[in-house]
């Protein structure tokens, strides 16, 4: 690159999870095999719900939403992973970096975003349910996807920017599948203070935010559960939320053990955690959300059949 990208390499080279030949050909298999059950799944969740009128709601339009992210998210690193592995290459273009650096900033971002907005919907629900219908209208579902988008995409693009600032010298090989921004960071050869404060401070918001007001809306919910005369009620309650809870405790349970600490303190083995959340969660959410789900169940097999 030139000297006004402030590096002196024009790619990266992607180590992948081993260096054994033999381990790369399962991974090579169970990685595709992974990522065609979460497009899979995830569209059949998107159909089902566009196609269905009793699914028309709120919930449905907000779950609908976290699979087409979740499809993009899968998207961003493995098929990249995929395609090296077949035609024999590792490389990965500086660009091409940076643009994947950007959108995996992004779509775990609104993931997050998202099931706090998930969460608040089952607040409405069970804690006002007389006003459900007038506090979740249309317009402001789409209000609340909309702004979740813009303010991930503006920390999405400060990060790539800070990230775009620093200069790379010789190394260029990420022990790892995807340009993940902390392995890159790693291989900076200036300060990377700036980027580890942003990380602590705007992304420490941005993360924990959603976060918080998931807290918040099962704190009130579960308060109100307690509530509830009858059992019947309150198994009903609960059963609305497990899903859920199940997909928030995968999500925020790798993502916070990685990303919310130093960058110099990344190792291999965090590669594991990144997996989960980046290849598994989307993987099973359309089975976590559906499983449970009569009203879904319902759907699907109208889709299927």
């Amino acid at each position: 690159m030139d000297g006004d990208n402030q590096t002196t390499i024009t790619e990266f080279l992607l180590l992948g999870l081993s260096g054994k030949a033999e381990q790369e050909e399962v991974l090579f298999g169970l990685f595709l095999g992974m990522y065609l059950v979460t497009i899979t799944g995830n569209f059949l969740i998107i159909l089902a719900i566009s196609c269905d009128p009793h699914l028309h709601t709120p919930m449905y339009f907000f779950l609908a939403n976290l699979s087409s992210v979740d499809i993009c998210f899968s998207s961003v690193t493995v098929p990249k992973m995929l395609v090296n592995h077949i035609v024999g290459s590792k490389s990965i273009s500086y660009i091409e970096c940076m643009t994947q650096i950007y959108f995996f900033i992004t779509f775990p971002n609104m993931d997050g975003f998202l099931l706090s907005v998930m969460a608040y919907d089952r607040y409405v629900a069970i804690c006002c349910p007389l006003h459900y219908t007038m506090i979740m209208r249309p317009r402001l579902c789409i209000l609340l996807v909309a702004i979740s988008w813009v303010i991930t995409n503006l920390h999405a693009l400060l990060h790539t920017l800070l990230i775009v600032q620093l200069t790379f010298c010789s190394h260029n090989a990420i022990h790892h599948f995807f340009c993940d921004p902390y392995p890159i960071m790693e291989l900076s050869c200036s300060d990377t203070f700036i980027n580890d404060l942003m990380v602590f401070t705007v992304g420490g918001v941005v993360f924990l935010t959603p976060f918080t007001c998931i807290i918040i809306s099962y704190a009130y919910i579960f308060s109100n559960v307690l509530k509830m005369p009858s059992v019947c009620g309150i198994q009903k309650a609960l059963s609305t939320c497990g899903s859920h809870l199940t997909v928030v405790s995968l999500f925020y349970g790798a993502i916070l053990g990685i990303y919310m600490r130093p960058s110099s303190s990344y190792s291999v083995q965090d590669t594991v955690a990144t997996v989960i959340f980046t290849v598994v969660t989307p993987m099973l959410n359309p089975f976590i959300y559906s499983l449970r789900n009569q009203d879904m169940k319902g759907a699907l097999r109208k889709v299927i059949l």
